[in-house]
């Protein structure tokens, strides 16, 4: 494995950056996961917009222009020879000193990680996830914008931890005012009465790639979409439930709180998504040359 950090290729056990980056003491800086399928970089061009995004919403120069960075992470895949799997995309503040001023940081630090993608075992994909309500609640948007994707994840992570404890995956997580916004690491679907139906992006969730990719593709199989407030009864009462992300796909969830959802199995909306999204992988991609 060759891992980019900021113009030049480690091997992975030399790959270190300085332990006064800010990333790496105040959790200042932003990320994209990014997937690769047949040797094909999946929606790049989207995710590297987000990633300007964030980096404009937070005063982080990157020191690449987007068809830059773009190019080093297509190089970074031809150099890793890696036909399906994850590229991880990080920019941080950069080494400053053991202050927080962002301003003492000269440079951005820029990494890509390109590696073999470890998806929920196959068996929970035909048999669909138990999840839970985590108590940790998730930051407030006055807070901290939901659509900036910061490395930061320890609020994730809390909550991460409480569906361990649980014996679970993954857990629902709400906002202060009791709505569901999303898991720890995927956006949240559920079907009911035959519309789907997410949570808004102003409760607290990530827009996510894959999110917005299963809505165009709920549109083009006539299924009716609506980005809603939900809270945990919607949840409970719903027909059909799965969650999605660059790592995870769609997962589909047959079980939250203890709560059986609609008959227990994978449905039948949540199978047409899956069978779509597979074929979905082979668009909206740029081939490594």
């Amino acid at each position: 494995m060759k891992i980019f950090i900021d113009g030049k290729y480690f091997d992975r056990e030399d790959a270190c950056i300085s332990v006064f980056d800010h990333g790496l003491l105040y959790g200042d800086g932003i990320f994209e996961g990014i997937r690769i399928y047949s040797g094909k970089v999946f929606k790049l061009a989207e995710h590297i917009e987000r990633l300007y995004m964030s980096a404009k919403a937070i005063l982080l120069n990157i020191p690449y222009t987007k068809a830059g960075i773009e190019e080093k992470v297509l190089e970074s895949v031809r150099i890793n020879k890696v036909k399906n799997g994850y590229i991880r995309l990080v920019v941080t503040r950069g080494k400053g000193d053991l202050g927080i001023d962002p301003a003492k940081c000269d440079r951005a630090t820029v990494i890509i990680i390109v590696a073999d993608i470890s998806l929920y075992p196959s068996e929970y994909y035909k048999k669909g996830i138990k999840i839970i309500t985590a108590s940790t609640r998730r930051l407030p948007a006055d807070g901290l914008d939901p659509r900036i994707k910061s490395i930061n994840y320890l609020n994730n992570i809390c909550a991460k931890i409480e569906a361990t404890q649980a014996g679970c995956l993954e857990a629902v997580m709400l906002n202060q005012q009791g709505y569901v916004t999303e898991c720890t690491g995927d956006n949240i679907f559920i079907i009911h009465k035959d519309v789907l139906l997410t949570p808004n992006p102003v409760t607290g969730a990530l827009n996510g790639i894959t999110r917005q990719t299963v809505l165009e593709l709920a549109e083009g199989l006539n299924i009716e979409t609506s980005s809603v407030f939900l809270t945990r009864f919607d949840l409970y009462n719903a027909d059909e439930c799965f969650l999605t992300g660059s790592g995870a796909e769609i997962i589909p969830v047959i079980m939250i709180d203890g709560r059986t959802i609609g008959t227990g199995i994978p449905g039948q909306v949540t199978r047409r998504l899956i069978n779509k999204f597979k074929e979905r992988v082979n668009q909206d991609v740029i081939k490594i040359r």
